[in-house]
């Protein structure tokens, strides 16, 4: 991509139930670039980070969904917590974060290799009220 300059954006999280707050930052993501790339947390590195009643769904199966948004050009399942090995190989030329992180709470290996092959850390608004805490919740009321 970098011989025809194109820029390679880059995203990542645990998308477990995809709904409309994910699909709205992932367009966004997108327009930042010509691709994007999703790391996608594997199930253990989920549960680590969500807690041990998640991931709902399997990380083949989150990964079939992303994968086949429009928005979406490829999907890289990744076993740690932390997205820094990930973003070592994938070396994107924007790192996107949602909004509910800023630049500095990221964590700092994570910025210095974005930095250290000349990418910039975008972030993005985040959408009030869509999250996949507060659906899993709203189910469990049913």
């Amino acid at each position: 991509m970098r011989v025809q300059g194109k820029r390679l954006v880059v995203t990542n999280g645990c998308f477990d139930i995809l709904h409309a707050g994910h699909v709205t930052y992932l367009d966004a993501a997108r327009q930042q670039g010509d691709a994007l790339l999703v790391g996608l947390n594997g199930d253990a590195s989920v549960r680590q980070l969500k807690g041990e009643k998640r991931p709902i769904n399997p990380q083949g199966d989150r990964a079939a969904v992303l994968a086949a948004l429009q928005a979406v050009d490829a999907v890289c399942i990744f076993p740690e917590m932390r997205a820094t090995r990930f973003l070592a190989l994938a070396q994107p030329d924007i790192y996107v974060k949602g909004g509910d992180f800023t630049v500095e709470q990221l964590p700092k290996e994570e910025r210095d290799i974005v930095a250290g092959f000349g990418g910039k850390i975008v972030t993005l608004g985040f959408v009030p009220g869509k999250s996949t805490t507060a659906l899993q919740e709203k189910i469990s009321r049913l």
